[in-house]
């Protein structure tokens, strides 16, 4: 499993998150200013050059690659400004207090009902 920190992205968290999953299909886990992605086997690893490709790959999309250093230790990548510059973009809702499934991503704000729905993968 590997953590990346996005305390200095937290606007585009989710739309890095997805990207970045995507490109290295696995599964994403949301958490307060990070993100852990997980393999579907729990024998694979994951390749943090790929990882860390990738969410290069993403910030050079959105004109901000010169911007930002990804830097890995480990199992934690951390992205960190260059410039001091933080992207800040107008969130719709604010994701705060969100609770994931860490099997299938499923998303609620209520601690009850991800329990709930965390039963089902164990029936």
């Amino acid at each position: 499993m590997l953590t990346i920190d996005c305390k200095e992205v937290a606007s585009i968290q989710n739309e890095l998150l997805v990207y970045v999953a995507d490109k290295v299909e696995a599964i994403p886990t949301l958490k307060n200013r990070q993100f852990t992605l997980s393999t579907f086997d729990d024998d694979a690893i994951l390749d943090v050059e790929l990882v860390i490709s990738a969410i290069k790959e993403y910030f050079d999309s959105i004109h901000e690659g010169s911007n930002f250093a990804v830097i890995s230790n480990n199992n934690f990548i951390n992205i960190t400004s260059i410039s001091g510059k933080v992207i800040e973009r107008d969130t719709q809702k604010p994701h705060d207090n969100m609770f994931s499934c860490t099997h299938c991503g499923f998303m609620t704000k209520y601690q009850v009902e991800l329990n709930v729905h965390m039963r089902i993968h164990y029936m």
